[in-house]
């Protein structure tokens, strides 16, 4: 089939270099698939702390309104029944607009980091 001994030889060498190509795109997607998990969970790591030190401020911030409220609606009680109803109201508000809020944000930016060609 093969006129000469060289043939065989170029498709070895072929076969040996496509190998080694196979090798080197496994390698270069581990790293890539490490860059992109690295991304992404350092920014959920840095959205949960700004989250958990903004609940805490929120919180501190809502006990002192209470307490400045209070000589305002005539009663401590009062005033944190009014705060716990703007909380409830905020609260399903986010529920109600999740999808612009949340849900489409997350996906937006997934698609960038895991869809979008790092070569550019």
């Amino acid at each position: 089939m093969f006129a000469d001994d060289k043939s065989i030889e170029n498709f070895q060498q072929l076969f040996f270099e496509f190998k080694k190509y196979l090798e080197l795109q496994k390698e270069y997607t581990k790293l890539e698939l490490t860059e992109k998990l690295t991304i992404l969970l350092s920014t959920l790591i840095m959205v949960l702390v700004l989250v958990i030190l903004g609940m805490v401020a929120l919180f501190y911030l809502l006990f002192a309104l209470a307490y400045v409220l209070e000589p305002l609606v005539g009663g401590l009680t009062v005033s944190f029944l009014l705060i716990a109803g703007v909380n409830i109201l905020l609260i399903a508000l986010v529920a109600i607009f999740r999808k612009q809020l949340i849900i489409s944000p997350m996906v937006n930016f997934l698609a960038r980091l895991f869809l979008n060609d790092s070569k550019k």
